[in-house]
């Protein structure tokens, strides 16, 4: 068989060839083409985008936190600061394994269960991109060895900043307040701009209420950072703008000296100037400490605070509702002017008890053995409850409470910080409306000597006290005297806001019935007369005590409230403004459980009046503490500070048979 090999076709094989060529050369133009337009577009179409992409990547932009205002008293005590501190700070998101870098960050750091705890409920309360503190204050040594080996945590930093401080301490803890952790909430409901750069805001007190003013505005620096994010250099700063300063009405001196005259009792004390409204002490006992806080509380110290009895987070001077007890008769004995039921000569005779026509029920005097027979004034000295239990028969609910509506009862003060209650004014429509039952004549009884449904709080007493000093006039009560800006140390002040004028048909009433509180401390048989009988200045005062526990109709015999058991003792009250003719201080304060207003709550007004009139306590009650330590003064311009004219000593007055038993 023969085999015929095919011939090369050489031609048709360089025509493929070169048709190979020719479509490769043309991919590989197009590649090159796709290529340097790509080069174009990325290095000269979008240079500018790119560039900025570069440096977000080595340049980082982040806010700065502005210097929190300062607090100040009306002296220049300081009462907040910032103070300087290295702060360890993760950023969550930053971190890859957040419990091994607690743990390695132990072994260089002091962080105890308390620390790590509290970081991690602050984790879990803020967003994920903020760096949250773990711990404040750290030591030079402690910011050494982080240093040495920081290039081993990401998300991890020290950073120098100013902590809130509180020089003072405890002292004034409830209207100063204090600033705690940013939470998601709080985020939420301001706007972003508002907190940039911030870890901590205002939680309760003035540091709360006045957050805009305290906060200032954040600024901003860029800094330059490797390719791992370290930072290299700082390239740019823009400093914040601070918060301004404030300077509260409070006195600190007053403040100590409020705080420490209450002694055991748990209770309130608000001092008011009655000429423009000022609060120059606010004590709500117990208080508590707002370093705590500032530093971040841990679970189970906060949770002791709810759970202790005492409840020192508890702001009684705004929150706390008691009956006003016989603090209230000064104003019954007004309405029964205003309404002609009495004029300042009327007479009714105690016997110690009285009953309601139709009625078998007994109401009681706390005297015993009655008063006999007394006029209006002597009724308001001695504190006789019949003498006001006929006042308020004759009133009816409906003017009476028509008439304690013009002093701010049942309504909240409004003063300058948060969470104020605004105690009770009860009428027919409230009782009929809430309890959904019918008005009793009995009740009227009780609101008439300050008992039943009637409920105030101690600054609601101070206000009512001070209007009552101004016969009728009056302001509303504020913490904030001025602000202060940081730099320039320009102060302006808070316009002052009138209330409306209380007005009464027969203006001489109002000289009747502070004539009539002025025999409680001034003439023998005045309830309060131990304690202001050689004050260099007039009072008009009235001692109270809120009743806790009933008696049983039955009783023959009331026990002595030392023989009760210490949670069933009355409370204590009482209210004053001195000097009578030219008032500038109206005190009103609660002794719980304190017994008598006359030889509990009285002699605290005293030291407090001592201390604001005379620079000095020239009054001391048998047991009374020491007298509170210096206060730090700062280099804070003055602010003009009216003046407190002393009045010549009061004039004598005729004397009464001494009280039996102080109310």
């Amino acid at each position: 068989m023969i085999r015929h090999d095919k011939l090369k076709d050489l031609h048709r094989e360089k025509e493929t060839f070169a048709a190979r060529t020719i479509v490769a050369g043309c991919a590989a133009l197009l590649m090159a083409a796709l290529l340097g337009f790509r080069l174009f577009d990325l290095q000269v179409l979008q240079q500018s985008y790119y560039s900025t992409r570069a440096d977000e990547n080595r340049m980082r932009l982040s806010a700065v936190a502005p210097v929190r205002g300062l607090i100040y008293d009306r002296n220049g005590a300081v009462l907040a600061q910032n103070t300087p501190a290295f702060v360890l700070e993760l950023v969550p998101e930053e971190v890859k394994q957040l419990d091994d870098t607690l743990q390695r960050l132990a072994k260089l750091i002091r962080l105890d269960d308390v620390d790590i705890a509290r970081f991690k409920d602050r984790v879990r309360k803020t967003p994920r991109y903020r760096s949250v503190p773990l711990r404040t204050n750290l030591s030079l040594e402690e910011v050494a060895k982080f240093e040495i080996n920081r290039y081993d945590f990401d998300g991890v930093d020290v950073t120098a900043g100013l902590t809130r401080s509180y020089p003072l301490g405890d002292t004034a803890a409830h209207v100063v307040g204090y600033v705690g952790g940013i939470t998601e909430d709080e985020l939420r409901k301001a706007p972003e701009p508002a907190f940039r750069g911030l870890s901590q805001i205002g939680k309760v007190g003035v540091e709360k209420s006045h957050e805009d003013l305290l906060r200032g505005e954040p600024g901003a620096k860029v800094i330059e950072a490797n390719a791992y994010g370290r930072p290299l250099r700082e390239l740019d700063y823009q400093q914040g703008k601070p918060g301004r300063n404030l300077i509260l009405t409070l006195d600190a001196k007053v403040q100590m000296v409020a705080e420490q005259a209450l002694g055991d009792y748990n209770g309130a004390v608000v001092a008011i100037n009655p000429q423009n409204g000022e609060i120059i002490a606010l004590v709500s006992k117990p208080g508590f400490n707002p370093h705590l806080f500032g530093e971040g509380i841990d679970g189970k110290t906060y949770k002791a605070l709810l759970e202790d009895p005492n409840r020192p987070l508890y702001n009684r001077a705004l929150q706390g509702t008691y009956p006003p007890g016989s603090t209230i008769k000064p104003f019954m004995a007004l309405a029964g002017l205003e309404y002609d039921v009495i004029d300042a000569n009327h007479r009714e005779v105690c016997n110690g008890q009285m009953s309601l026509p139709g009625s078998s029920r007994k109401y009681r005097c706390w005297k015993r053995h009655g008063h006999g027979s007394l006029d209006m004034a002597a009724g308001v000295a001695r504190s006789c409850d019949i003498y006001f239990y006929n006042i308020a028969i004759n009133l009816g609910i409906d003017r009476m409470q028509g008439f304690l509506d013009q002093f701010g009862l049942g309504r909240v003060t409004d003063v300058d910080l948060p969470l104020e209650k605004g105690g009770l004014l009860p009428s027919r429509e409230w009782k009929r409306r809430v309890r959904k039952e019918s008005w009793y004549p009995g009740e009227t009884l009780n609101v008439g000597i300050g008992q039943g449904y009637l409920t105030v709080t101690p600054i609601q007493l101070a206000q009512i006290t001070a209007r009552m000093a101004l016969r009728g006039d009056g302001f509303k009560p504020h913490l904030v005297r001025a602000t202060q800006d940081p730099i320039s140390l320009v102060t302006d002040a808070v316009a002052l806001e009138p209330l409306p004028v209380i007005e009464n048909r027969h203006k001489a009433d109002w000289e009747t019935v502070v004539q009539a509180m002025q025999q409680v401390t001034q003439v023998q048989g005045g309830t309060a007369f131990a304690t202001f009988k050689d004050a260099p200045y007039t009072v008009a005062g009235k001692t109270g005590s809120a009743q806790v526990a009933g008696l049983k109709q039955d009783e023959k015999v009331a026990p002595t409230q030392e023989s009760l058991p210490m949670h069933l003792r009355d409370h204590a009250l009482f209210v004053a403004f001195a000097p009578a003719d030219n008032p500038q201080i109206a005190v009103g304060l609660i002794a719980e459980h304190g017994g008598h207003g006359a030889s509990v709550a009285a002699p605290v007004a005293r030291q407090i009046m001592d201390q604001y009139l005379l620079g000095e306590i020239r009054y001391r009650a048998p047991g009374s503490p020491p007298l509170p330590a210096s206060v730090p003064a700062a280099p804070v311009p003055a602010v003009a500070l009216p003046q407190q004219p002393l009045p010549a000593d009061p004039a004598a007055v005729a004397a009464d048979p001494p009280v039996t038993e102080d109310e």
